[in-house]
């Protein structure tokens, strides 16, 4: 893919994590929740968060991890990001930092990366993943329009693994809000 391609919104600047972004990713991954539904290291260090960042740029380089920092007017609201591109689909996951949450916007975020991603990426198919019971996220799922797909067992990181929730949304879906009974 190359150069990271900022987006906006009417209330958001999305743009690859920078080093100046450090300390609020370390800040926000502080999180118990964060912790518990991430895949982010636990204890999380200000260490992991250089890493992290280093590792956008190689991600965005080789097109096959496509990571943006949601920055509102106040502050680093969270990420989104495309991941695992390879033929025509990826996985969207998202975090909202503490501060940030209940004011939908990590659903603005994620609905301007899901443009991207059947705009300009043309991609057919993105998937969704979260830990059974992490209600916060299929909440943002449900209102991109994703359909449940199912549970997948141990499927999801930690020890032992953790069951996992699966939902698709196609490039031909229409992107209204469904509901769910998973």
């Amino acid at each position: 893919m190359g150069d990271p391609v900022p987006l906006r919104t009417p209330r958001l600047f999305l743009t690859a994590p920078a080093p100046a972004d450090a300390d609020a990713i370390y800040e926000a991954c502080q999180d118990p929740l964060i912790q518990r539904f991430t895949t982010v290291p636990a204890p999380y260090t200000r260490e992991d968060a250089a890493v992290f960042i280093g590792s956008v740029v190689e991600g965005w380089e080789s097109g096959t991890e496509l990571v943006w920092a949601v920055h509102s007017q106040r502050a680093l609201a969270g990420m989104v990001g495309l991941h695992r591109v390879a033929n025509g689909a990826a996985e969207l996951g998202y975090w909202a930092s503490p501060a940030a949450r209940g004011a939908g916007l990590i659903t603005e975020a994620a609905r301007a990366v899901v443009e991207f991603a059947f705009g300009p990426m043309r991609l057919r198919r993105l998937e969704w993943h979260a830990v059974v019971g992490n209600d916060a996220s299929a909440r943002v799922a449900q209102k991109l329009g994703f359909q449940f797909e199912g549970v997948r067992r141990q499927a999801l990181h930690g020890d032992p693994p953790f069951d996992g929730w699966i939902a698709g949304l196609l490039a031909t879906d229409r992107r209204t809000p469904t509901r769910w009974d998973a």
